[in-house]
């Protein structure tokens, strides 16, 4: 495990891949499954997860952690071509 729960989205028509992180570890699709726009794959957080095997995060009181955080928070890394890019970019606002 390397920061929290994680799941991976490939795009199936460009070279996208978008992941979402320090998710909760009950994931609502499973590997090979397709998604599509607005669907709900997972849930934020929780802060902590036990019975992860070798997860090396621990919060202040030794509680196993959902990755190298303080909170529930979603980290979310857009690529193209393998390359992060800013998310920003992708969006009108």
């Amino acid at each position: 495990m390397q920061g929290g729960y994680t799941i991976t989205v490939e795009s199936d028509t460009n070279d996208y891949t978008v992941s979402f992180c320090h998710i909760s570890p009950n994931f609502k699709v499973s590997i090979g499954d397709y998604v599509v726009k607005g669907m709900n794959i997972a849930d934020v957080g929780p802060k902590n997860v036990y019975n992860v095997k070798n997860n090396p995060y621990k919060d202040s009181n030794g509680n196993p952690t959902n990755g190298a955080t303080t909170g529930c928070h979603l980290h979310l890394t857009i690529k193209k071509g393998g390359i992060r890019i800013n998310p920003l970019t992708l969006f009108d606002i």
